[in-house]
């Protein structure tokens, strides 16, 4: 049994303000793909996660992967004392990257082993056990585009979306969410101004640019790769819009076609990380 963990991409991001325990209040657009995670289930053994990929070394280290502590609080909720199954995580995704890559694998895990279980728990239920580990977690547990809201955790409908391609590309430097938030200079913003849907990929570039990523001019002070990759991705024949993802360093661009943003990774360097495709379908 396998589980994919699409990457979690931030169209836009704007911080609304700031709660008394120090949490931002978020608005943001978020879409799913075109990279992901693979998360599988082998043996019948005790709860146990390896980890393979080409980023499986920057997880080694970790002591609570997020995917044990999401398998953990899914038995717990069952009332399971102890839950079988043997994880392995294929890590395709850079870590600390700005595309929710621990998230996005800690809500396949829910939805694996909710189905490898019989536990037969519904989105809304996964949700709430997701919640308390992260408040991106619960926007993975569909992996569908959402706007979200509160410090994450608070999901809207998106506008609907035309048929787009992304390109996500990373310089190979990581990045703190709470060193970027330290860092970010300035007042707060107000809610991005979506509207229900877009007609073309034109369209939703050209309002997508009218709002920004509150977090992308702190992101670059502690990262200035983040501005060469930005303007390698915005030279690109095709590319609509081009813009860093959540805290970074991942950036995306926006095209019409999938080939076009292929294209565009074709001529990323060598030794700059890039995936490009159309936005993640979950399964009906």
């Amino acid at each position: 049994m396998f589980e994919p963990a699409p990457a979690k991409v931030n169209l836009c991001l704007h911080v609304l303000g700031r709660r008394g325990d120090g949490y931002h209040l978020l608005d943001s657009l978020a879409v799913f793909g075109p990279a992901q995670d693979v998360l599988r289930l082998e043996g019948p053994g005790a709860l146990s996660l390896r980890l393979e990929g080409k980023f499986a070394p920057g997880l080694i280290t970790e002591s609570d992967n997020l995917v044990l502590r999401a398998a953990h609080a899914l038995a717990g909720a069952a009332g399971m004392a102890a839950p079988k199954g043997g994880l392995v995580l294929e890590k395709n995704l850079p870590v600390a990257s700005g595309i929710g890559g621990g998230s996005a694998d800690a809500a396949a895990a829910l939805r694996l082993l909710n189905r490898a279980w019989g536990l037969e728990f519904p989105p809304e239920r996964l949700r709430a056990i997701a919640l308390p580990l992260g408040a991106d977690i619960p926007v993975c547990v569909e992996s569908r585009p959402a706007r979200m809201g509160g410090v994450g955790e608070v999901m809207m409908a998106a506008p609907a979306l035309p048929p787009v391609a992304l390109l996500l590309v990373n310089p190979g430097e990581a990045l703190a969410t709470p060193a970027v938030f330290r860092a970010r200079q300035g007042g707060f913003s107000g809610p991005a101004p979506l509207p229900p849907a877009w007609a073309d990929a034109t369209a939703m570039a050209a309002n997508l640019a009218r709002c920004g990523n509150d977090l992308q001019a702190a992101a670059i002070s502690l990262c200035p790769a983040i501005a060469t990759v930005l303007a390698a991705i915005g030279a690109q024949p095709g590319c609509l819009l081009a813009r860093m993802s959540g805290s970074g360093a991942t950036c995306f661009g926006l095209f019409a076609t999938t080939a076009e943003a292929e294209a565009a990774a074709s001529a990323m360097p060598a030794n700059w990380w890039s995936h490009a495709g159309p936005l993640y379908e979950p399964p009906a």
